[in-house]
């Protein structure tokens, strides 16, 4: 006799080209993400340390969805010039070629040529947020990066040149009662050299400039739709350029 399929089975056996399921998931990671941000609001008095506890939430979620070849943390960049930036929230950075420096505890130096992207975590997506994050990613894409040839068994690679450091504001929601609608599009820089290519406000959607064209998405499943294409965006970068250890190297030479 045929017994019925359960609940689950029905789920595993969805038909094909239904992705309704794979939605509901990403939505019910976003509000687990959101639910840990509401309870720190609640439940840490002060300011600082709740915005702390809030850019790990990032950074671990960060963390979950990229490659191994990809590092997140919070940190500080570093030039072979001796130039040093203000702490960057969430960095992603090459972890396969490039040793951080100077680590103490939570704190990295991250030299500049490892940097694929940098973010700002803040409580939300709002005019002067937006500019503070500029600014910081100004402060990091001014910075100087070497890149030397690599040598191989049949000769050597040319010196990669340098892509442009990707930056994004993080927030669990924007500050205009339009969410990422024209208020916020109309607020964004358009300088190259600080401009954010990105931005996710859990309550209120994802945007992006990867195409050349502002892109906004506000369906529930928007956080992996920003995650999925922040994926995209950084496997085209490819790897970072080899570092020249020399150019660090006279830093402290006498």
């Amino acid at each position: 006799m045929k017994q019925n399929p359960t609940p689950n089975a029905i789920a595993l056996t969805a038909a094909p080209g239904d992705t309704t399921w794979m939605k509901e998931a990403f939505s019910n990671v976003r509000l687990a993400l959101r639910a840990k941000m509401t309870l720190a609001n609640q439940s840490v008095s002060h300011a600082g340390v709740m915005g702390a506890v809030n850019e790990d939430h990032w950074v671990e979620l960060l963390r979950s969805y990229l490659p191994n070849r990809y590092e997140v943390a919070t940190g500080i960049i570093i030039d072979s010039k001796g130039g040093r930036s203000e702490q960057i929230d969430a960095v992603i950075f090459d972890r396969h070629f490039t040793p951080t420096l100077l680590d103490q505890k939570n704190h990295r130096y991250i030299p500049a040529e490892a940097v694929y992207a940098v973010f700002e975590c803040k409580p939300e997506v709002s005019k002067g947020y937006i500019e503070y994050a500029e600014a910081k990613a100004a402060s990091v894409r001014k910075m100087t990066r070497t890149s030397v040839p690599i040598s191989h068994a049949g000769g050597t690679y040319p010196a990669k040149p340098h892509f442009r450091i990707l930056a994004g504001l993080l927030a669990p929601k924007a500050g205009w009662t339009t969410g990422l609608g024209k208020p916020f599009l109309k607020n964004l820089g358009t300088d190259p050299n600080s401009a954010l290519d990105c931005v996710c406000a859990l309550d209120h959607g994802s945007y992006d400039r990867y195409s050349g064209n502002p892109l906004v998405v506000t369906d529930d499943a928007a956080m992996m739709f920003f995650l999925f294409r922040l994926l995209d965006r950084l496997q085209s970068l490819g790897s970072v350029p080899a570092i020249d250890w020399a150019a660090y190297s006279r830093i402290i030479q006498p």
